[in-house]
């Protein structure tokens, strides 16, 4: 089943796409020709099934997927060659987690592309579920007009350097709990105990849960979030840096 697009529609993408700035000939002259059957899955990329049960990005998801774990190991073999295989998982990890596309797809706003039914629209919660999904739906897509990554590569390899090194200066902020429990665990100590109050009731509030860490009962650090992960993450990032700080890690 093919999708009808009008030439609004089409418009619309030709301008998101020419926005990603994808340094490809073969990419531009798709954009400038405006070719339908490629058009029809970006397309598909930014409809919700709330929106069609039938044609919609879940099928292109699911294929981006397997796109962005291959083009991300690419990126990884050509810049990072020396990495060892553990090091090269754990910064993969990073750079194709849902945090990542969710971030991607806001910087190059996919959401004004993105067709959600009645249903979805009125759902704030899970708008950023959605729009992870549509970017790597589109990642898909991006791979599909050539069946080759090297577009996708010519497309994101800049950010992930960018990324990379952010994460590879301080690791432990991307996983912080994990770092902490391996910290208690290597001194013989029970496991960080994690204490959360609401604070607050409104939604997307940044303080609206407290969190408290103890380590072998006594309050470490104190940080907030606007959930219980993120109110637990910043409160870890706080006491590992303090530990840092006064050379307990």
């Amino acid at each position: 089943m093919t999708t009808i697009i009008n030439a609004n529609r089409i418009n619309q993408i030709t301008t998101f796409l020419k926005s990603l700035n994808i340094k490809s000939k073969r990419f531009s002259e798709i954009i400038r020709t405006q070719n339908i059957s490629v058009f029809q899955d970006f397309n598909k990329a930014f409809i919700h099934s709330s929106e069609d049960k039938i044609i919609n990005y879940e099928k292109l998801e699911f294929f981006g997927d397997a796109v962005l774990r291959l083009a991300a190991s690419n990126f990884i073999e050509k810049k990072y060659p020396q990495m060892s295989v553990g090091e090269r998982s754990e910064l993969r990890a990073q750079i194709v987690s849902d945090e990542w596309l969710t971030k991607l797809g806001k910087k190059i706003d996919i959401e004004k592309l993105i067709v959600r039914g009645p249903k979805a629209l009125g759902d704030d919660n899970s708008k950023n579920t959605i729009i992870c999904e549509s970017t790597e739906a589109l990642i898909g897509a991006v791979y599909k007009c050539f069946n080759s990554i090297q577009e996708v590569n010519l497309w994101l390899d800049d950010i992930w350097e960018r990324d990379s090194e952010i994460f590879l200066k301080a690791p432990y902020k991307f996983k912080s709990k994990t770092v902490l429990q391996e910290w208690c665990q290597s001194k013989g100590y029970d496991l960080p105990v994690y204490k959360i109050i609401e604070v607050s009731n409104k939604n997307g509030d940044p303080k609206r849960f407290s969190c408290d860490i103890f380590i072998e009962g006594s309050k470490e650090s104190t940080a907030y979030g606007k959930s219980h992960k993120q109110a637990e993450t910043n409160a870890a990032i706080i006491l590992i840096e303090k530990f840092i700080t006064i050379g307990r890690i």
